[in-house]
């Protein structure tokens, strides 16, 4: 279905900086979220939401109540994130290319193009309009595209009063990119039974089983002195902490894929008096995610029984697990996925997502929540785009997964 402002919104939103920041201690960890956040409060309360309430862990939440005759269908909602990635978030210029062709490049500057051959997945495409970066900045559809399906899905839900349907609970967010928006997620309050994120990628996704994650700190401290001099006095902190990354396994993001898990290195700085270093760990399951940590722990004791003294201080903590675990005891908000995915002639693509989504945490808080996509591709960068066919099959599998939970009183 065509939905007359579902580009206009996606691209006002894209335009708007809501990258958020790792080093915040404050939540949201950026008040360009705040600001987005209200934003997005006046826009809800435009369109017709009179349940509208923001959340002192930064969650935007409100709630459509339930048709006359629905009160006993259980509730359902859908989430999206509003932050961006750690990539340039400023004057994002979002291009719009009407019918592509599939095959050719889309210049996206003079420096920077979207090749086919480079990235063969635009042969998807053909017929769509894309929407594109400059060049210069991420375009921000992870998770833009989200926010706006799911504005653009209840505005239609209002605007039908015909269509039946039980309560309906929404929700937006900050800081998933930093792992940490859903920390305190208010599932009571959110009051859905399940739900589902709208944070997943190209058309079919549906995702119900993600990565268990940790992340690790090291920090080392060496002695400086001058190299001339440095015979049996001289140790080097940057050198250590790449020691320790050579004893792991080669298991790197570039080089795994599927269900493969790895280490991946984010971070290291330092000089001859002190260093550090940001990991974070990837594994489907919580045993192989243990064992990876134990891995690190041991790379980072052997490196330190070379020197006089403790050189290197290990930190490590999970970020969130599989939410496999939780959803294979309870699939129905799958299946109910899938079958809309059906009735629209969507074909699901349901391999585990080789990240996480804000539903991991929620869907070990108490709430199921699964992932669907957004019709976006390449994130968290300059080659990012989005699909305006596929944000409208996007906006399509929201209203069909509401009519068909009504139906299933």
């Amino acid at each position: 279905m065509k939905y007359a402002d579902l580009l206009d919104r996606f691209v006002g939103y894209a335009k708007i900086n809501t990258r958020s920041d790792p080093k915040s201690k404050t939540v949201p960890s950026d008040p360009k979220e705040i600001f987005f956040l209200r934003k997005l409060s006046q826009e809800l309360k435009e369109i017709g939401l009179t349940d509208v309430r923001f959340k002192k862990d930064g969650y935007l939440f409100a709630r459509i109540p339930a048709t006359a005759g629905q009160e006993q269908v259980k509730a359902i909602g859908f989430i999206s994130h509003v932050d961006t990635a750690d990539f340039n978030s400023e004057n994002i210029d979002p291009q719009v290319h009407e019918n592509y062709d599939g095959k050719s490049i889309l210049k996206l500057n003079d420096e920077y193009s979207l090749d086919p051959k480079t990235f063969p997945n635009l042969k998807n495409y053909a017929g769509h309009t894309l929407i594109t970066t400059d060049g210069t900045t991420l375009l921000g559809a992870d998770d833009k595209a989200g926010v706006a399906e799911i504005i653009t899905a209840m505005k239609y839900l209002l605007q039908h009063p015909e269509i039946e349907h039980g309560e309906v609970d929404i929700a937006f967010g900050p800081d998933e990119e930093i792992g940490t928006g859903a920390d305190n997620f208010d599932t009571k309050d959110f009051g859905a039974a399940f739900a589902y994120t709208v944070d997943g990628s190209s058309k079919g996704e549906l995702q119900w089983a993600t990565f268990s994650a940790s992340a690790a700190t090291l920090k080392a401290k060496g002695t400086q002195v001058h190299p001339s001099e440095g015979y049996g006095k001289l140790i080097n902190p940057i050198v250590a902490l790449i020691d320790v990354f050579n004893l792991l396994p080669d298991q790197r993001p570039e080089n795994t894929k599927d269900d493969q898990g790895y280490y991946y290195l984010t971070d290291i700085t330092g000089n001859g008096d002190t260093a550090a270093a940001e990991m974070i760990i990837r594994d489907f399951s919580r045993n192989g995610l243990k064992e990876r940590k134990n891995i690190l722990k041991e790379a980072v004791d052997k490196i330190n029984a070379r020197y006089p003294y403790k050189v290197i201080e290990l930190t490590q903590y999970d970020q969130y697990y599989n939410m496999a675990d939780v959803l294979k005891n309870n699939m129905a908000p799958v299946h109910l996925a899938e079958k809309a995915f059906s009735l629209l002639g969507i074909k699901p693509n349901e391999k585990p997502v080789r990240g996480g989504t804000d539903g991991s945490k929620i869907t070990f808080l108490g709430t199921p929540t699964p992932n669907i996509f957004t019709g976006a591709e390449n994130l968290h960068g300059r080659y990012e785009f989005a699909s305006l066919n596929d944000m409208e099959k996007a906006v399509d599998v929201i209203l069909k997964i509401i009519e068909l939970n009504s139906l299933s009183k």
